[in-house]
């Protein structure tokens, strides 16, 4: 079981496709309220292990437990309506949909959707301006509120990967899987997307499991670090300590 400390954790993972081994007995476990990065070179099992944790993946070996709650080879919904939400690194938004709209479809209950409901708008008008409050704090926070009535899809690469999380974020999820957030991004706005994810850290209290290459940018805003090599964890620690492990600095070299 994991320690009280630890929100998420993950023992000994195995996963294979076919005589490849895409990770090999995994384990590490995830503090509340922290921000993890994981990193390694290409092809070292960062992607398939968070999809082994965000249930679209099914390990051949292992567990996975979230707030001490058993959840290997859960399906992705059941996952994402647990409390643990993830992004890609391109942005899978409704490009049609303005940025507010983006975000509310991802609120859970929302009783003017219901077919009995909706003709009778004194069940549903409290509960949706609710939902939109709390949307509108969560873009405010995410420095998209004065775009909240733009076309999602006019908004640059960087603001397009911040409303993805948005979105994660308006599901209620305490747990934030982020694949590559500042790939393709400017540096300025790679800056200003970890020093959002530094305050959602610290003011919703969020956990964050970051796969990053622009070590440069990223390891300025974390608090601790895992690397990978070869479906292996070869270091686990604080971004000082990984980063001068030889076997990091050779598992980047080799690659």
């Amino acid at each position: 079981m994991p320690a009280a400390a630890e929100i998420l954790q993950v023992q000994q993972i195995e996963k294979s496709f076919g005589r490849l081994q895409a990770i090999d007995g995994v384990s590490f476990g995830l503090e509340t309220n922290k921000i993890t990065i994981l990193i390694g070179p290409n092809g070292s099992g960062k992607t398939t292990l968070v999809n082994v944790i965000s249930g679209f993946y099914k390990p051949d070996r292992g567990e996975v437990y979230y707030k001490s709650q058993r959840i290997t080879g859960w399906a992705p919904h059941r996952v994402y309506h647990a409390g643990i939400a993830r992004t890609f690194q391109i942005p899978a938004l409704f490009s049609k949909l303005n940025v507010l709209e983006n975000v509310l479809v991802a609120e859970k209950k929302n009783p003017g959707e219901g077919f009995l409901r909706a003709p009778i708008r004194a069940l549903w008008k409290r509960p949706e301006e609710a939902s939109t409050e709390r949307a509108a704090k969560l873009l405010e926070l995410l420095n998209l509120d004065r775009l909240w009535e733009k076309q999602a899809s006019t908004l640059s690469g960087g603001q397009m990967k911040l409303l993805e999380m948005g979105r994660a974020l308006m599901s209620g999820a305490d747990v934030l899987l982020l694949d590559e957030p500042i790939s393709g991004v400017n540096p300025t706005l790679a800056h200003e997307i970890f020093s959002t994810i530094e305050r959602l850290s610290t003011e919703l209290g969020v956990t964050f499991l970051i796969i990053e290459h622009r070590l440069d940018i990223a390891l300025g805003y974390v608090d601790h670090v895992i690397a990978m090599a070869y479906g292996k964890i070869i270091s686990n620690g604080s971004p000082d300590v990984v980063i001068s492990d030889p076997h990091v600095i050779e598992a980047y070299l080799g690659a």
